[in-house]
């Protein structure tokens, strides 16, 4: 009997590894430090009330890790529109907040539903998945340090990724952590940021990180070097999305804290770490970004947003193009151009999720960003070899080169002419007026014709 067990366990473990290692290729298997990672995908914004098909198309991809960017679910609450009433939340009368929390019951019922979606189920059982948060899973819109329940939503948010109850992550103020995945030589070190849990209000241009998580990062920045570093932050690290779109409206970024991204890239130049590049989400659009004026080397953000919230969903299917042309009219300094986007704008609007892929075989090493829609077909990509993302590359002095900011990658958003700069408002504000002024018109000629037939019929 004992012999028959030993038997049946060695045939149970032999089909395990067959199962694991034929059937599913290219997921992760075994500890951090034993495999080379050379599929990653990685997203965001996820309602868990909206139908989510994508995850068919991410578990297609076979990556080996699987990232959360932020708002892995939805979980506070929204009044509607409402101009005028009890409850206004829009126009000068406004008296309400269109956003407010949910109770923690209602938290722990949202994450149970996104967790148990049956392709994110299929997808935790092949790969590792590892995440951060931003403001709607952090519990409020928008919100920051300010935020009463942040402590207890904490708890949740780490339930929700499976943490460990003796993990330092829950005893800490923030969500950030490191990890370190592959053997030597191929390694890929993943920086989790909490843009949220120490944020000073917006437009404040105070601290994003707070002291503790700055220490953190400096420290982390600082260990022993890794071939790869990715850089998770919730909101946009490179692009000012905003310079371009206000009054109109305007999307969180690292760029509402000036000193703090500018804080940010003196540490990637002074830590002399190679292969580091960002990953964001939060703004329901995927687009890559390029800036050549921060580091010693180009520094990648690879923006991916949103798995089911996307701004082409938020208006009727015949009036998307309309989000295509604002995307084409707004300026963009930092954007990657190139025949690989999808769209002229090389601006997605649709669901996705990124992709890295690396070839660690390759001589240089190569890496592919990519943003995919729901099928997994790339809609924007840049290849890049591991050698551009080296010291030393582009500027010969050692540190970030003012002296070609008006080149392509280098000039900020805001620094473009006013005009410019400012183009998609005129557009629109001009569309606007025109459109006015015909009905005026149209108005006029109408009751022209009006009063000149009943003028007629009178004499008649």
């Amino acid at each position: 009997m004992a012999l028959w067990l030993h038997f049946s366990c060695l045939q149970l473990l032999f089909v395990s590894l067959l199962f694991g290692v034929y059937v599913f290729p290219g997921f992760a298997i075994g500890g951090d430090e034993e495999t080379a990672i050379s599929r990653i995908a990685f997203g965001s914004c996820a309602n868990q009330s909206a139908p989510q098909p994508i995850w068919d198309g991410i578990i297609n991809f076979k990556p080996q890790l699987f990232i959360w960017m932020g708002d892995n679910i939805y979980g506070d609450n929204k009044r509607p529109f409402k101009l005028i009433g009890k409850e206004r939340t829009v126009g000068p009368w406004k008296n309400v907040p269109r956003f407010y929390p949910a109770s923690e019951q209602e938290l722990v019922s949202r994450y149970n539903k996104a967790k148990t979606n049956p392709g994110y189920s299929l997808l935790r059982e092949r790969t590792r998945v590892i995440g951060t948060w931003d403001d709607h899973d952090y519990g409020l819109n928008d919100a920051g340090k300010e935020f009463s329940r942040k402590d207890t939503n904490q708890k949740l948010m780490l339930d929700f990724l499976d943490e460990a109850k003796d993990s330092p992550r829950r005893l800490q103020a923030g969500v950030y952590t490191s990890y370190m995945f592959g053997p030597p030589g191929k390694q890929v070190k993943v920086l989790l940021l909490d843009t949220r849990y120490h944020r000073d209000p917006l437009f404040s241009d105070g601290e994003m990180l707070g002291t503790s998580q700055w220490a953190w990062l400096e420290k982390e920045m600082h260990r022993v070097a890794s071939q790869i570093t990715i850089i998770v932050s919730s909101i946009q690290v490179i692009s000012n999305f905003s310079a371009t779109t206000e009054p109109l409206f305007h999307v969180e970024s690292w760029a509402h804290f000036p000193k703090e991204r500018d804080r940010l890239f003196k540490l990637i130049v002074n830590s002399n770490r190679n292969g580091v590049f960002f990953i964001s989400g939060d703004v329901h659009f995927g687009e890559i970004t390029r800036y050549d004026c921060g580091n010693r080397y180009p520094l990648y953000d690879i923006t991916s947003s949103g798995l089911t919230q996307a701004v082409e969903k938020a208006v009727p299917s015949p009036l998307a193009f309309l989000i295509r042309v604002a995307a084409w009219l707004s300026p963009s300094t930092m954007r990657v151009f190139n025949k690989e986007c999808r769209y002229r704008s090389c601006v997605y609007g649709k669901p996705n999720f990124g992709t890295i892929e690396m070839d660690w075989d390759a001589n240089p090493v190569s890496i592919k960003f990519s943003v995919r829609d729901m099928n997994g077909e790339p809609v924007t990509s840049v290849n890049v070899s591991l050698s551009e993302l080296q010291a030393g590359n582009m500027h010969d002095s050692g540190t970030p080169s003012v002296a070609i900011r008006g080149q392509k990658h280098c000039l900020l958003e805001v620094d473009l002419p006013w005009i410019i700069r400012h183009r998609l408002a005129i557009f629109f504000f001009g569309t606007l007026t025109v459109l006015v002024l015909a009905m005026v018109l149209m108005t006029v000629a109408a009751l022209s014709v009006a009063n000149f037939c009943i003028h007629k019929f009178k004499l008649d």
